[in-house]
């Protein structure tokens, strides 16, 4: 990992924010994950390495930020900068430029990572037992091929270990032999003056709120897409359409990872790049998508049936002098077992920059609102879907999601030292609907919860910190208490103490 990439992860979500945490799931090692800076900090301190698109700002273009040339999706990455050996510093600079041809026009660029973790939870999920012990790693190793300036292909594998205590059965996302994370073909040109290009196969789609779409850095094994991504960007415009099914992981050899045709993801995704002198000195973006997801057994309650939903939203994101915000709105519409689907999301998260220089201090809040209602009934089902978004951001111990939810979260983000970022925030939480159940981060509901009366969800106190060792080297630590409010409580749950803490190595 890297303390690029670090500020990345935290730039990360400077792209996708969201709030100080907003980072928490994008960029590299973890770093994304909870990124070491808020999310202002795009990296506009440090000028990223030749960047892969040209005209629309590449940090932009829904690919992820790239920092000092790193990303959390390393094929977006490009070291042609390292084509001249005076730039090397070490023998792993040596691997992102390794010429096969004598013109240099045909070239790989190897990448790879080595995260060791451990979690600690106190009553896993939230009832009370034995606290519950993971010991994770990680093992990424990836080449992206370059066939010309015209044609890439893109491979990684991955290894994801756990063991511990108390740990119940382990999702394949985290205990997994080795599995194809990502692969896939890439051709791309310029049409018409636009850089446009298809991308075909195995692969990772961050583009819009990170609450919606994310890799979920998070996890062991971050969550691909296998499917058909086409983009054309000019220089203040772009549009990327997209076809997708989703990946269902096995828990041994390169086998067992197959597509899950039963979940197909498909829409679109305009961007517009605002006029940077409209509000003084700013740069900010309109996102407007709309996306579809068509599940064949989608769990509501107790009823399993298909559902087809529709999101149509807006996220606009960005900074005006010393505030950053990241907002996003979206309806979702639909059908679901014959029931008309209406609900809605709200995302709105601002920091405000207290200085100038690159390691000033942020406060920030951001409020969140998911619509809930009709999983356990008959008429409009309410609740709204979190997609696949960032799985930590209401809460490290996954205990929360955006559905049938309302949050308001206060954070302070400040650098004691320079290459250690500290974020605290403290989250209030409700749920719109005392008739449907409290949420966790994979969608499924606490059960028992909607059977009670109480709006109070629970307060989340939460402390992070991220040190840049070295330009690849990085520490995250982590630390959660979640009090559990009457939703909870009279459900029979109870509270709950998380902490984490890993060392993450990227080249």
């Amino acid at each position: 990992m890297m303390i690029r990439p670090f500020m990345l992860g935290t730039a990360f979500c400077a792209l996708v924010p969201t709030s100080a945490f907003a980072a928490v799931d994008a960029a590299a090692a973890d770093i994304a994950q909870v990124s070491a800076a808020a999310p202002g900090d795009r990296g506009e301190a440090r000028a990223p390495a030749t960047l892969i698109a040209e005209g629309y700002p590449a940090n932009a273009s829904g690919d992820g930020v790239t920092n000092n040339g790193y990303n959390l999706s390393r094929w977006a990455e490009d070291w042609r900068v390292y084509r001249d050996p005076a730039k090397r510093d070490d023998f792993l600079d040596s691997l992102k430029y390794v010429p096969i041809t004598a013109d240099g026009n045909i070239y790989a660029t190897f990448s790879g990572e080595l995260r060791l973790r451990m979690n600690l939870t106190t009553n896993p999920g939230l009832r009370k037992a034995e606290a519950q012990r993971q010991d994770i790693n990680r093992i990424v190793g990836g080449v992206d091929l370059h066939l010309g300036p015209n044609l890439r292909v893109f491979g990684e594998v991955g290894h994801a270990g756990i063991d511990g205590q108390n740990l119940g059965t382990p999702a394949a996302n985290l205990r997994n032999d080795f599995a194809v994370q990502q692969l896939f073909v890439e051709a791309r040109g310029n049409i018409a003056g636009l850089d446009s290009g298809i991308r075909v196969g195995r692969q990772e789609f961050i583009d819009g709120s990170n609450l919606l779409t994310s890799a979920r850095d998070n996890n062991t094994l971050r969550f691909v897409l296998n499917g058909v991504r086409a983009y054309a960007r000019g220089k203040v415009a772009r549009v990327d359409l997209f076809d997708f099914t989703y990946t269902r992981y096995g828990t041994e050899g390169l086998g067992d990872d197959p597509r899950d045709k039963d979940r197909r993801f498909s829409g679109a995704v305009v961007g517009y790049a605002v006029p940077t002198d409209l509000f003084g000195k700013s740069k900010l973006y309109l996102d407007p998508f709309v996306y579809r997801l068509r599940t064949r057994e989608q769990v509501w309650g107790p009823t399993t049936a298909r559902e087809e939903r529709m999101f149509a939203g807006v996220h606009a994101w960005g900074d005006v002098g010393p505030v950053t915000i990241d907002w996003t709105v979206n309806h979702q519409f639909g059908t679901y077992d014959g029931r008309d689907i209406d609900a809605w999301q709200a995302f709105i998260a601002q920091t405000y920059k207290l200085g100038t220089s690159a390691t000033a201090p942020r406060i920030g809040v951001h409020l969140d609102y998911g619509s809930g209602g009709g999983s356990y009934g008959t008429g409009k089902l309410k609740v709204a879907s979190g997609l696949f978004g960032n799985n930590i951001y209401y809460s490290y111990g996954l205990f929360l999601t955006p559905q049938n939810f309302m949050g308001v979260a206060p954070n302070f983000t400040f650098n004691p030292i320079k290459p250690l970022r500290v974020t605290a925030e403290y989250q209030f939480a409700w749920r719109p609907s005392e008739t449907d159940g409290v949420y966790r981060a994979n969608g499924s509901a606490f059960a028992g919860t909607e059977t009670v009366r109480g709006k109070e969800v629970g307060q989340v106190a939460r402390l992070q910190a991220v040190w840049a060792i070295t330009p690849r080297l990085s520490f995250t630590g982590r630390l959660e208490h979640l009090k559990a409010g009457d939703a909870f409580t009279r459900a029979g749950y109870r509270n709950s103490m998380f902490g984490a803490g890993w060392i993450s190595f990227r080249f």
